[in-house]
């Protein structure tokens, strides 16, 4: 794509990524345990996948959302860690323009799709404590992969105008990325032109997916509590908000440090520090695919149980 002779060609335009600004002394004390959550978030998340398609008895549908969760989770460390630990320790910050807007792509359809994967857990929830009876003709195979389906889809069409918005500007020199991997309002900033739209379409984004995904998972535990506080029984009470307990902790380390993010960005900018919001934005990316299977492997039985058998089983053969 062509601009104007005063401005750079987008095929030759490179990046270079600086880290954490501020904090560049401090890169690989920071980068150890980034290191070590991403390699934990990649192996738990893979157990997680291998449990639950080897074993039968997890065939079921709060299992089967679990492995979109952990599948979305290893693609969210993945796609922004290796980069940004090759910025760490090597001081490798180069990136091209095409390159980068792949990262920013790849990073916003992962995050709105494990978004809908969330909401998709909070009605599996609804529909377990709400219709028990109901639970497995309502979630069949077919609706559960129909979800999946949609979830990808929708994220997707969400996030593809976003690269149209990036490639639309004209740059014009500044090729100082202040932060450890690309995202959409990183790039734009680094345009000579105006990027309202792309303000704009941030927002509606925000709006009408992650904050729509947010109300529609209160409604679902507010059905839920509404029907949980109904049952007389104060032992079936604990027992059927204690099949929510890992999914609420879930949501909450998702959503948390986005929103913060969002509105520090938005309302907080000249009160925090630049590095504080470089350096939870590359928390992010790896605090949540590392502790998600964690914390399924805490509070779900079934998971502890396989979990137990299979380092039984390795115990026997070694």
């Amino acid at each position: 794509m062509a601009i104007s002779s005063n401005h750079t060609n987008l095929r030759d335009i490179w990046y270079t990524m600086i880290g954490i600004p501020g904090l560049e002394d401090a890169h690989i004390w920071i980068s150890i345990p980034i290191c070590s959550m991403y390699i934990v978030a990649v192996i738990g998340n893979t157990l997680l996948l291998f449990l639950i398609f080897t074993e039968h008895s997890l065939h079921e549908p709060m299992y089967l959302f679990l492995s979109m969760l952990a599948l979305a989770d290893i693609f969210l460390s993945t796609v922004t860690t290796p980069k940004m630990l090759a910025i760490f320790w090597l001081q490798d910050g180069g990136i091209s323009f095409g390159c980068c807007v792949s990262q920013m792509f790849f990073l916003h359809f992962i995050f709105v799709a494990e978004s809908a994967i969330l909401l998709a857990m909070a009605f599996d929830r609804y529909v377990a404590i709400c219709y028990p009876l109901r639970y497995t003709n309502i979630l069949t195979p077919s609706v559960i992969g129909k979800m999946g389906i949609a979830s990808v889809i929708r994220s997707f069409f969400i996030c593809l105008p976003l690269v149209f918005l990036v490639y639309r500007l004209t740059y014009c020199g500044k090729n100082i990325i202040h932060h450890s991997y690309c995202e959409h309002m990183g790039i734009a900033r680094l345009a000579c032109d105006s990027i309202k739209v792309n303000i704009y379409y941030g927002v509606i984004v925000a709006l009408f997916s992650t904050c729509l995904d947010v109300v529609l998972i209160i409604i679902s535990y507010a059905l839920i509590l509404r029907t949980v506080f109904r049952i007389p029984s104060q032992d079936a009470r604990l027992k059927a908000l204690g099949t929510c307990g890992s999914h609420v902790c879930v949501i909450l380390l998702f959503y948390t440090p986005a929103f913060f993010s969002f509105f520090a960005h938005r309302f907080g900018g000249h009160n925090i520090p630049l590095h504080v919001h470089i350096l939870l934005a590359n928390l992010y990316v790896v605090v949540p695919p590392t502790l998600n299977p964690i914390i399924y492997g805490v509070k779900t039985k079934q998971i502890q149980e396989k979990f137990i058998h299979i380092f039984s089983v390795s115990k026997k053969l070694c």
